[in-house]
């Protein structure tokens, strides 16, 4: 299996969108599509101590909203998230934002907090002190068409330079 297509870390975004955009091809090529959720990836913000464990638990495809439907969207995607704080400082920032799903077409698409009948929604701010935990699920809108590859977490709103990126089963 090529390294990039394994859960892993990534430094910087325009990196990793770079790195996804190759793994991708490969894939395509070599019709290999393995499933990285589940894996663990520790993770550090940009400030001192902070520290997340984060593990890719679910992905529900496609999911249905809790509520009205929402406007403008060809379908919702659900993952699941578990957050340790690992480090020494409290955990406090919205995990939603901190998240995209990259597509095969190299799209990229922000986590919402829109409800779904998948689960719980994370708060829109979370707060966790050292070795504390918390589970939700982060949507994404998603065209109809739209066939994800990965997901992305990054502490810090998703602007820290230390992203964990999980592959997703191409159908």
């Amino acid at each position: 299996m090529p390294r990039s297509r394994r859960a892993g870390r990534v430094r910087g975004s325009l990196l990793a969108t770079a790195l996804l955009a190759l793994a991708l091809l490969a894939t395509a090529l070599l019709g290999a599509a393995p499933d990285g959720s589940g894996e663990t990836i520790s993770l550090s913000g940009n400030g001192p101590g902070r520290r997340l464990d984060v593990t890719l638990t679910q992905v529900v495809d496609p999911a249905s909203p809790a509520g009205p439907e929402p406007s403008g969207t060809g379908r919702l995607v659900a993952t699941r998230f578990r957050l340790e704080n690992t480090g020494t400082a409290v955990y406090q920032d919205s995990p939603a934002p901190a998240a995209h799903l990259l597509d095969t077409a190299g799209q990229r698409f922000t986590g919402d907090d829109v409800p779904t009948t998948a689960g719980p929604v994370f708060l829109e701010t979370v707060t966790l002190d050292p070795g504390g935990t918390a589970e939700g699920f982060i949507t994404f809108r998603l065209p109809a068409d739209a066939e994800p590859a990965a997901v992305q977490f990054a502490l810090d709103t998703g602007l820290a330079d230390d992203v964990g990126q999980w592959s997703l089963p191409l159908p």
